[in-house]
C-alpha cells in the first residue's frame, strides 16, 4: 500500500519535489491557498506591464497524478500524523492524515510592526500583490493628468516610495523607470517635471548580498536614472497620505512599495517544531525536522542551524529536487546522501536594458548581462507555454510599449 505524502505549499521548491516524485510510489496530496506555482523572479515586471500575469504562473492541477486540495494549514499535530486545514473559501476546517510531511511554505513580508505599514504599504509576494500595484500606479498618473490640481498635488500623486534595497525592490523601482521613460512621456505627455522615485534602504548600500563593486554600480545607474537612494534610513511611521522617515523627513506620497524584509507565517510561528529565533524550522542535513522522521521542511521557512544558505528561489528549487529523489530513494530502501548546496549566484534587473550577474564564474554588469538575465529567467520557466508567454509579452512590449488600461 502507497504511503500518503502531504505537501504544504505551491512555491519553488514545493513544485520541485513535485517534478522529482515517483508518484507509483506516494499517495501525493498537496495543500497550499494558492492554486498555481508562481514565477517571482519576474514578478516585478508584471507590476508595470512589461509581462502578463498569467505567464509567469502554472497552474498546480497540472500535475495530474497528484491530488490538490485548496486550503490553508492552520496547524501541524507532528504526534499524531495530521495537519488541520481551513477552506479559504467558505472557511470549512477538516484535518488529513499523512504518513510523510513536506513543509515547503515560505515567509510572508516584515513590516518590523511599523505604524500604517499593513493598512497603507503594498507588498510584492503574489499575483494579486502585483495586480493592485499595477492598477494603483495607473491611477496616480490619471489622478495627476486630472485638471484643475496644483501642482503640489501633482507632485504627491506621482511621488513613487520603494522601501527595502535588495533585489524585488531594485528591480520594482528599475521596471518603474522603464515604464517612465518608454510609456508616461508618450501616452501621459507633460508629466515628466512632476515624477519622483524614491528607494529607502536602512543598510549603507542597495544589493548588500551582491559583490560591493556591482553594489556600487547600481547606486550610479539609478543616480543616472534619477532614482533618489536614501540609504542607512528607515521609515518610521506612515498615513494614507504622509510617510515619515527616521532623518526627520515627512513628505506626501501616491504609492508605497514594502520590500523591506521576511518573516514566518502564523503556522510556523505557532508550530511546536524545533525552531530558531528567526522563526524557521530546524532541519538537519538531510532536510528532516529535528526529531521527526517522517517530516522535511525546506526553503525560506527551514533552516540547517550549523549551515545557512541564502534565502533565495533557486535554494528552495534546489532543496526540493533533493527532497523528491530523497523520497523515491527512501521508498525503495536505498541510502541517502546529505544535501549539498551549490550558489549559481544571483541577477537582478536595474533598468534600462541594464542588468546585474554576481555568479563564482561571471559577475558583471550592463546590456550584455541583460541579455544573460533574459535567456536565464526563460530557461528557468517550469512550462513550454511559460516560455512562449513571457517571450511573446517582451516582444509585445517592445513594439506597441506598454498596456495602461486599468480594469
Amino acid at each position: 500500500m502507497k504511503k500518503k505524502l502531504i505537501v504544504l505549499g505551491s512555491g519553488f521548491g514545493a513544485f520541485s519535489c513535485l517534478k522529482e516524485l515517483n508518484y507509483n510510489l506516494y499517495d501525493v496530496i498537496i495543500v497550499s491557498p494558492r492554486n498555481h506555482f508562481l514565477f517571482t523572479c519576474l514578478l516585478p515586471s508584471t507590476t508595470v506591464g512589461t509581462i502578463e500575469f498569467r505567464s509567469i504562473i502554472e497552474p498546480i492541477r497540472n500535475i495530474k497524478k497528484a491530488k490538490y486540495i485548496q486550503a490553508l494549514c492552520k496547524d501541524i499535530d507532528e504526534l499524531n500524523n495530521r495537519i488541520f486545514c481551513e477552506d479559504t473559501d467558505t472557511k470549512k476546517e477538516f484535518t488529513i492524515e499523512y504518513d510523510l510531511l513536506i513543509i515547503s511554505v515560505g515567509e510572508t513580508t516584515n513590516t518590523y510592526n511599523i505604524e500604517g505599514v499593513d493598512k497603507y504599504a503594498f507588498f510584492l509576494r503574489e499575483v494579486a500583490d502585483a495586480r493592485k500595484i499595477r492598477i494603483k500606479v495607473i491611477d496616480c498618473f490619471e489622478n495627476a493628468s486630472l485638471p484643475n490640481i496644483t501642482d503640489e498635488e501633482r507632485k504627491s500623486y506621482l511621488r513613487f516610495v520603494v522601501c527595502g534595497g535588495g533585489p524585488t525592490g531594485v528591480e520594482f523601482a528599475a521596471e518603474l523607470h522603464d515604464f517612465i521613460e518608454e510609456d508616461v512621456r508618450r501616452k501621459y505627455p507633460g508629466l515628466d517635471q512632476y515624477i519622483e522615485v524614491i528607494l529607502i534602504e536602512a543598510g549603507e548600500t542597495l544589493l548588500n548580498s551582491f559583490d560591493k563593486k556591482l553594489s556600487e554600480y547600481t547606486m550610479k545607474i539609478f543616480k543616472r536614472q534619477k532614482i533618489s537612494v536614501k540609504t542607512n534610513s528607515n521609515i518610521t511611521k506612515v498615513t494614507q497620505s504622509e510617510i515619515f522617515v527616521s532623518d526627520g523627513n515627512n513628505f506626501n506620497y501616491g504609492l508605497l512599495v514594502w520590500a523591506a524584509g521576511n518573516t514566518g507565517i502564523p503556522l510556523i510561528k505557532d508550530s511546536r517544531l524545533p525552531k530558531n529565533k528567526r522563526s524557521k524550522i530546524i532541519i538537519d542535513h538531510f532536510l528532516r525536522v529535528i526529531g521527526q522522521e517522517n517530516i522535511f521542511a525546506l526553503g525560506d521557512c527551514a533552516e540547517i542551524p550549523d549551515e545557512p544558505f541564502p534565502v533565495t528561489a533557486q535554494t528552495a528549487q534546489r532543496q526540493g529536487k533533493y527532497i523528491g529523489k530523497s523520497l523515491n530513494k527512501i521508498s525503495k530502501g536505498s541510502p541517502l546522501k546529505p544535501f549539498k548546496y551549490k550558489d549559481l549566484g544571483m541577477l537582478a534587473y536595474i533598468g534600462s536594458n541594464k542588468a546585474l550577474a554576481n555568479t563564482n564564474q561571471y559577475k558583471g554588469s550592463g546590456f550584455v548581462t541583460w541579455l544573460f538575465w533574459r535567456s536565464v529567467y526563460i530557461t528557468k520557466l517550469v512550462s513550454l507555454k511559460n516560455k512562449v508567454l513571457v517571450l511573446f509579452d517582451w516582444f509585445k512590449t517592445f513594439v506597441f510599449g506598454r498596456d495602461v488600461s486599468n480594469f
